[in-house]
């Protein structure tokens, strides 16, 4: 047994980390697909679950791990805001396509890259600091679920498509707003 599998279900970091097993495993399945309207319905999926993953994550999670985080780690948040504005940008392109459109195969591969990086990163680095930081994660992560099955409910409204993508991204406001970074005037 590991570590991992004495946390609790609603522990913060066990929830993010089955996320990405989640998406992982989405992206092995969209590889071995044959048909491209499972292929549209696969990418469709793996859109949605970043969508919703990225939502708990910045307006949950890396709040309140910036208010526990050293000052020498605020950069990692920083960072993980950022990387999902691509990640983002890459759902948008991918919004509408089909599989036999000109880039869909590319798009899908440096998506799929991209969220490897990101899950490296975090899983190596970001939850293991915070971690160490005595945040509830229990309680953080009751709060997550319950955003997540309001979310995941709310994209199943949105029909898919058959052979399309349908990548519904979530109403926000700007990068330095929903990382907490607003600019002072000079």
């Amino acid at each position: 047994m590991s570590f991992f599998d004495f946390k609790s279900e609603t522990h913060a970091t066990k929830l993010l980390i089955a996320d990405h097993r989640e998406v992982d495993a989405l992206f092995t399945e969209f590889e071995s697909a044959d048909d491209s309207a499972k292929k549209a319905s696969i990418v469709t999926r793996i859109c949605r679950s970043l969508t919703v993953h990225a939502e708990i994550e910045e307006k949950i999670f890396y709040p309140e791990s910036r208010r526990v985080l050293d000052k020498d780690d605020q950069d990692m948040v920083d960072e993980a805001f950022v990387e999902h504005a691509s990640l983002k940008g890459l759902i948008m392109r991918l919004d509408g396509m089909k599989p036999g459109d000109a880039l869909f195969g590319a798009y899908v591969t440096v998506l799929k890259e991209y969220v490897q990086h990101h899950v490296k990163e975090e899983e190596s680095e970001y939850f293991p600091k915070v971690e160490k930081t005595g945040l509830d994660l229990d309680a953080l992560g009751a709060r997550m679920k319950t955003l997540k099955d309001q979310l995941m409910a709310e994209m199943s409204k949105t029909p898919m498509k058959r052979g399309q993508v349908v990548a519904k991204l979530l109403p926000s406001v700007s990068l330095e707003r929903r990382a907490g970074l607003m600019r002072k005037a000079a």
